[in-house]
């Protein structure tokens, strides 16, 4: 494995700095300073100026900082899934979800919720080992038409 880089670094640190109670009250207490020292500046247009300003420097770069802490995050996460689908009895065309489009997914979705629902009235295990198979092969074919529509 590779070390991380300074900036991978500096937006993990950012973001887990950003998500701490004590980042949501210093921005709170700027915000106390700003709108007190209103008076100070007769409400002009430079104290709003000020603010306005800070803000969206901010919220501009804390995007991107946030999006790539998250990005990172999110494909450890499916790296650690796929790991416990092909070690488990999952079965493997699970893998790759991720790069189906949206209405495949809301398919299998859909299946899921009926499986889980028709799983839940029924008692017997070998109904469920049954019902797991189904799925299995439903998901196949889901992924097989999708890939043949691709080509």
């Amino acid at each position: 494995m590779s070390a991380p880089s300074l900036f991978q670094r500096f937006a993990n640190a950012t973001a887990t700095a950003a998500g701490k109670p004590a980042a949501f009250m210093g921005a709170v207490l700027v915000v106390v300073i700003w709108a007190a020292t209103g008076p100070l500046f007769h409400f002009g247009d430079t104290w709003q100026l000020v603010i306005n300003t800070g803000t969206t420097i901010i919220t501009f770069l804390m995007v991107f900082l946030i999006q790539n802490a998250q990005n990172r995050d999110s494909a450890a996460v499916q790296i650690k899934l796929d790991e416990l689908i092909r070690s488990s009895h999952a079965h493997n065309a699970l893998l790759g979800l991720e790069d189906l489009d949206e209405a495949s997914l809301e398919r299998l979705r859909k299946h899921y919720r009926t499986l889980a629902e028709r799983s839940s009235d029924r008692a017997t295990a070998s109904q469920a080992a049954d019902d797991v198979l189904d799925d299995v092969l439903r998901v196949k074919r889901v992924l097989r038409d999708d890939r043949g529509a691709g080509d």
